[in-house]
């Protein structure tokens, strides 16, 4: 940073203390740049820990006449030579789902008996599902689509809505933001369910909000202030926004590490996948979006003019 920008940022006739963000963002960038290319790496060459929606097995939902501690069942399931099998509630304390690789026929009396005996009841089988090979793949490569097409869409959205600088950097922190969860994921081996899909779009949604957030101040600054340059404009519209983005990430990172420690097995996942992206997502907005498209040369005419 040169004097004279510095000089302009101490200056500046605002009630708030403008910080100097864009100071950080060849650092902040280039370690975006490692930690994407070393997710990549990481899920080319461990892959991820696939649940059953997407390897496929049997799922056995029975129903308990009595509450009873679920790590009494998923142990007695475990010791009975089912060391795979996942054991949760569903719906309520009195149901459990088990959750199995593909078994021998009949795998629901072996894991009723087993249930019956530790837990001295009569047990009711209200459903028993194969998820076959070709289904798992179906929702994969549904998945997958889903993810793509909602890219997509967001950058058919914010380039007609900003100029291409900004749009661009909004849609590669989007990018950014997806894979590096992925690579966390990846890393931490947490298991891959169908509601991760769900949990990824949630953070393309959240990691767009702040993005567009950050984007749409910036635009407004270049038509209104027309003394500052383009790198301290960019630090004012990011100190602007500081708060909102600070606030909405704290209560969105407080719930969702509610749902992390209260929300049972059946949303670990999708609550740990929600977390990383909030944060990451908060972060990318200001380090990436608006860093990529400052070193991408947008100016006030460029603004003007779209």
């Amino acid at each position: 940073m040169t004097r004279k920008e510095n000089s302009v940022v101490n200056k500046l006739e605002s009630s708030i203390k403008v910080y100097d963000f864009m100071r950080w963002s060849f650092i902040a960038f280039s370690s975006s740049v490692i930690l994407f290319l070393a997710s990549i790496i990481v899920i080319f060459m461990q892959g991820f820990n696939w649940g059953l929606d997407f390897t496929g097995g049997t799922i056995v939902e029975l129903h308990l006449e009595q509450t009873i501690d679920i790590d009494q069942i998923r142990k007695a399931i475990e010791q009975s030579g089912f060391k795979e099998a996942i054991v949760q509630n569903f719906g309520s304390s009195q149901d459990i789902i088990v959750r199995m690789p593909f078994m021998a026929n009949n795998i629901e009396r072996k894991i009723t008996s087993v249930v019956n005996e530790v837990t001295q009841q009569n047990i009711t089988v209200k459903r028993v599902e194969v998820v076959g090979p070709s289904v798992s793949n179906d929702l994969l490569q549904t998945g997958s689509i889903a993810l793509l097409l909602a890219i997509i869409c967001i950058f058919i959205y914010v380039i007609f809505r900003f100029e291409w600088r900004l749009a661009t950097g909004t849609v590669l922190a989007l990018i950014h933001d997806v894979v590096i969860t992925l690579g966390l994921l990846s890393v931490f081996k947490i298991e891959i369910e169908s509601t991760i899909i769900a949990s990824l779009i949630s953070v393309i949604g959240y990691s767009l909000n702040d993005s567009i957030v950050v984007s749409d101040r910036i635009r407004e600054n270049f038509r209104v202030i027309s003394s500052s340059n383009t790198y301290d404009l960019f630090n004012i519209s990011i100190t602007q926004v500081l708060n909102r983005t600070i606030i909405t990430s704290v209560i969105t990172m407080t719930v969702v590490l509610i749902l992390i420690i209260f929300g049972g097995s059946m949303l670990r996942s999708f609550s740990i996948t929600l977390f990383i992206g909030v944060l990451i997502g908060t972060i990318s907005s200001i380090y990436v979006a608006s860093a990529l498209a400052l070193k991408l040369g947008i100016k006030r005419e460029h603004i003007i003019a779209s």
